[in-house]
């Protein structure tokens, strides 16, 4: 399945400014069909927010978008990285996204590493100075790296460009939406992976990724 997507998104289940059906309500209008609500967890929350998530699939559907029920696996100690994906995973998760070191954040040092190393991660989120050892160890797990319009975080998505390419590695592009001025409309999305410095055609393959592909459904 391809369309216009986006695979990192909150709501008020974590720090999100609306409820899950208003998020997917606002990007159908925008014109997504695919939307992964990808809450903040830890420990504590991963499986109660996804069993929560999975109430409003139905509802999604009936505005013609494909929820993905995700988490944002955050702040989380490396170790700790892994076996909480493969939890998440176990608990239905759709797709698991991990906060990665970002510049704007007190990340710890390896997050970066224990999320290209777990094959039950699908996308490094906003991964800061990534290294070209982890994007290629991404690449061989089928890990995407982000390119992401959010403040701050973005400020190094031209070097995660770079490292990428060099490393044969998925990216995507994702608003990383917290609050409705956060979503993109497709020319915005197009922006942001060109000012990333990708080309026409890996614009054109990160913005119409096969999800099933992608996520092995």
């Amino acid at each position: 399945m391809s369309g216009m997507y986006d695979l990192h998104t909150h709501s008020i289940l974590s720090d999100g400014e609306m409820l899950p059906i208003e998020l997917v309500r606002r990007m159908a209008v925008t014109g997504y069909t695919t939307v992964a609500i990808t809450d903040h967890v830890d420990l504590s929350n991963a499986e109660s927010v996804l069993s929560t998530l999975e109430l409003v699939r139905e509802s999604a559907g009936l505005f013609g978008v494909r929820l993905l029920c995700g988490v944002e696996i955050t702040h989380v100690p490396p170790t700790q990285i892994a076996p909480l994906a493969k939890a998440a995973k176990a608990a239905g998760a759709d797709i698991v996204v991990v906060h990665g070191e970002t510049p704007v954040e007190p990340v710890a040092e390896g997050t970066n590493h224990a999320a290209c190393m777990c094959r039950y991660v699908n996308v490094l989120a906003h991964p800061g100075m990534v290294t070209l050892k982890d994007a290629k160890a991404a690449a061989k797990n089928g890990i995407a790296l982000e390119i992401t319009s959010r403040g701050g975080h973005n400020r190094t998505n031209g070097h995660v460009a770079r490292v990428a390419r060099e490393a044969g590695c998925r990216m995507v592009v994702d608003s990383d939406a917290h609050a409705p001025h956060d979503i993109l409309d497709e020319r915005a999305k197009f922006i942001v992976a060109k000012g990333a410095g990708l080309t026409d055609a890996e614009c054109k393959r990160a913005l119409s990724l096969n999800i099933d592909q992608f996520l092995g459904f």
